[in-house]
């Protein structure tokens, strides 16, 4: 069964909607035809993906605390969703050394009460809970990639939050939604770019501020290595394996990594070049006023999986990745309708084979 087809007239609820994956994902349903619901805090002030591409007109749109379990409960029911996509999440490493407690709060907590609040809803099939490549418990020599059996871990406290909510949601599932007839998976994506990112601390977000600003822009461990992909090529994942455990069942409701091809496992200093030479900037390697934290050096995922039992490929390399994000952020200079312009590249990635 097709994309469109399998996704028209489902209804669809999606937490962290007014977030930056959750912006692209709430418009790639909606031209297919999902009814979509959504439950978030409201987008940031400032330029914002939810507002520029007028994401919430064609949507029911909850503002509310991912930790408020009553409003998030009598949200969902009050919705019916067939099935739910969790995006909601405090989701910056170095801001999570600054509020701990809030980060574990939402990150830990807030999967519990989503997931408790779709276990006792029911129209709900299946839910895919979003979580992090940094919910492995990494001692940076994994050179040949995590795959989804290595343990959890987090040094940090976002990464051990993330850590923490895989096994919220292996619990959950093995407690109360297998036992149920529901399907529970859960996805871990790599570092994600892409068009409408303005948040702090990452570093296509940080590249087109110093541009907007005329300052030069400060880098951190420049020679980190980190899986870099387009937002579209974890979120075509995540709807492939939705669409799988509704078709087929609890044989796919299990971890999932949905990471780039090794090409494109490159360093901050090589992602920084490519998009120098499609948008030139003045670019300083320090140090100087960063918060200091533990960041490891090496980061990369093994997607075997994916691509074995779902047929999952990315479709852009790094090449291409920033080369879309740089595009959306040229046309948003440009005033263009930012609208318009993500539902083209949507409609272009459609059209792609895998790389």
């Amino acid at each position: 069964m097709s994309i469109s087809s399998f996704w028209n007239r489902k209804r669809v609820f999606i937490t962290g909607h007014s977030g930056f994956k959750g912006s692209w994902l709430s418009l790639w349903l909606q031209m297919h035809g999902a009814e979509v619901g959504g439950y978030a805090l409201p987008p940031t002030e400032g330029p914002n993906l939810y507002h520029l591409a007028r994401v919430g007109h064609n949507m029911t749109s909850i503002f509310g605390d991912i930790t408020d379990s009553h409003k998030l409960s009598t949200s969902l029911s009050g919705f019916q969703p067939d099935i739910v996509f969790h995006l909601a999440a405090q989701p910056l490493v170095r801001y999570s050394y600054i509020q701990p407690i809030e980060t574990f709060n939402t990150n830990v907590m807030g999967t519990v009460h989503l997931l408790e609040a779709a276990r006792q809803c029911e129209s709900v099939k299946v839910v895919v809970n979003v979580t992090s490549d940094k919910c492995y418990d990494n001692p940076g020599s994994q050179r040949s990639g995590f795959i989804e059996s290595d343990p959890m871990g987090g040094h940090d406290p976002y990464s051990s939050s993330k850590g923490c909510a895989e096994l919220v949601t292996s619990a959950y599932r093995n407690s109360f939604y297998s036992k149920s007839g529901k399907c529970l998976a859960s996805v871990r994506a790599g570092n994600v770019i892409g068009g409408g990112d303005w948040s702090e601390d990452r570093i296509i977000p940080d590249y087109i501020r110093s541009l907007t600003d005329g300052k030069p822009m400060l880098i951190r461990n420049p020679d980190a290595v980190r899986p870099w992909q387009h937002v579209l090529d974890p979120l075509s994942g995540y709807l492939l394996l939705a669409q799988r455990m509704w078709e087929q069942g609890d044989d796919y409701s299990k971890g999932w990594n949905f990471g780039p091809n090794s090409e494109s496992v490159v360093t901050v200093k090589k992602l920084i070049n490519m998009t120098e030479k499609i948008w030139p900037n003045e670019v300083i390697y320090s140090s100087e006023g960063q918060v200091e934290a533990h960041e490891a050096a090496l980061l990369t995922l093994n997607s075997t999986k994916a691509n074995r039992e779902l047929g999952w490929k990315p479709r852009l390399n790094v090449d291409g990745a920033v080369a879309w994000t740089i595009q959306w952020y040229k046309a948003y200079a440009e005033h263009k309708d930012m609208g318009d312009f993500s539902a083209q590249q949507i409609k272009r990635f459609d059209e792609m084979e895998g790389v």
